[in-house]
């Protein structure tokens, strides 16, 4: 077991990376290219130093250290959590297996897709964001994405030691593809959609933290299941990482959602676009549009490929050991609803092991409900009778059995023309980004704040707002 992180060492990593010479030399060889990477497609806005939290543990006694850094030299290193001699594959045709330190071979091309699609992910949220730190509301806020940048790019740093360590050559070129294919490039984009979207405004950011990251806890949380031990070990540390993100989007709506409140309260009408605020309905609009296009990284409702990787012991289940079933599925069935022609739902009958990407986007949707609870709590505290409301899962889609459907938010399956005729009350218009993109002029004062969000209620790490948490050439 090796625990011990070396933070002298060029790459700092509890893996290790000194007595594998051979690794050592290929991750020195791909971290130019990153840097280089990050200098091109990071963050624009330059800094002098952000307080930023840098992993400095993986054990329970505490991870982290906060001190201010220069983000280009922000230790991007090599962890995983610790190694449980113990544990076994818990589901799947292996189950009861000690779980696997080296790649099996017959699972060797299905692996290593998996992980190229995961790291595909991280350096594709950090391009969506690059320009961003050009309009933060406040210094807050800027900390806080410059944070979230820094722990997307450690977490490529974490697929590319697996690709690097495990794959061999293929590897190797797939930890260069990484860093060639670009967030919405017509020619290389990132490999699933939502990564190709624009993340153009602060309200985009925050509903991108708290839908598509959490996306990625649920995605991180089946590969954590993984018979593969180094990339279950892997995606375990991730998580500990991701959580503060999703907290930047939960807080981050929060805080518009009070904001918008406030200018209700005071001018006594929900027109508050005149007033600096962000009307509630254009919120709901951003909701529906950041909610369903997570949905679609989901995948189809049906899967092959998800029961294979299931049954090979390759991708678990959300929190799959707390399952109260035989964990191989073999025998168990599922519903899945389906849009009709005739614009009715339907139900199939199908087996457990298919519906597995259905299964987890349910866990998410259940997960997404609870901050739409809390937007509607903050509403009805400031008596405002307004509420958000999560859309069916129908609507919007690009991706499995609803795609080419038109269904409404509230599940209603329309013709084309119906559908063309709400997409305006639905989605967010040209207007809206307009607008909300009018709002975001950068507020860099200590202790100053945008007009169109609250404050947080409390700082980072026990500092107050009016910290000096980004300094500022």
């Amino acid at each position: 077991m090796s625990t011990k992180i070396d933070y002298d060492a060029k790459i700092p990593n509890n893996v290790d990376l000194s007595g594998d010479r051979r690794l050592q030399r290929a991750l020195e060889g791909w971290q130019p290219k990153f840097l280089d990477w990050w200098g091109e497609m990071g963050p624009t806005l330059r800094t002098e130093g952000v307080y930023l939290r840098t992993a400095v543990s993986v054990g329970r006694d505490g991870w982290a250290h906060f001190d201010h850094v220069n983000v280009p030299d922000y230790r991007w290193g090599i962890f995983l959590a610790e190694r449980d001699p113990d544990r076994v594959i818990t589901f799947g045709e292996h189950q009861g297996e000690p779980v696997w330190q080296q790649v099996p071979g017959e699972y060797r091309a299905d692996l290593q897709r998996l992980i190229v699609i995961q790291g595909d992910t991280e350096p594709a949220s950090v391009e969506q964001q690059k320009l961003l730190g050009l309009t933060a509301p406040s210094l807050y806020d800027l900390r806080n994405l410059f944070q979230v940048n820094v722990e997307e790019g450690r977490h490529l740093w974490a697929m590319v030691y697996l690709l690097h360590a495990y794959f061999g050559r293929e590897g190797r070129d797939e930890a260069e593809g990484l860093l060639l294919r670009n967030s919405g490039s017509p020619d290389a984009p990132r490999i699933l959609g939502a990564f190709n979207e624009e993340t153009a405004d602060w309200l985009a950011f925050y509903m991108f933290t708290y839908f598509t990251d959490r996306d990625g806890k649920y995605q991180l949380g089946t590969l954590k299941e993984s018979g593969f031990d180094p990339l279950s070990r892997t995606c375990e540390f991730m998580l500990k990482e991701e959580a503060h993100h999703m907290f930047v989007g939960t807080t981050g709506v929060d805080r518009v959602v009070t904001r918008s409140a406030e200018l209700i309260r005071e001018h006594d009408t929900f027109d508050i676009a005149g007033h600096g605020g962000i009307p509630l309905e254009v919120i709901q609009r951003y909701l529906n549009f950041h909610y369903t296009v997570s949905l679609d990284l989901f995948g189809s409702e049906t899967s092959t490929n998800a029961a294979n990787y299931y049954t090979a012991g390759l991708k678990g289940r959300w929190q799959e050991t707390r399952r109260k079933d035989d964990h191989k599925l073999t025998d168990a069935a599922g519903s899945l609803p389906r849009p009709r022609a005739d614009g009715t739902w339907g139900t199939d009958e199908l087996q457990a092991i298919l519906l597995l990407n259905l299964d987890l986007r349910e866990e998410y949707r259940a997960d997404c409900q609870t901050g739409v609870n809390r937007w509607n709590k903050i509403l009805d505290e400031a008596g405002i009778d307004f509420r958000f409301v999560l859309p069916h899962p129908g609507f919007n889609r690009e991706v499995g059995i609803n795609s080419g459907h038109h269904v409404t938010p509230d599940g209603t399956v329309v013709d084309e023309r119906t559908w063309l005729a709400g997409k305006r009350r639905w989605l967010p218009t040209p207007e809206d980004l307009t607008f909300v993109r009018s709002l975001m002029h950068p507020v860099y004062e200590r202790g100053k704040i945008a007009s169109w969000v609250a404050p947080p209620r409390q700082g980072i790490n026990g500092k107050p707002f009016d910290y000096e948490y980004v300094y500022l050439s």
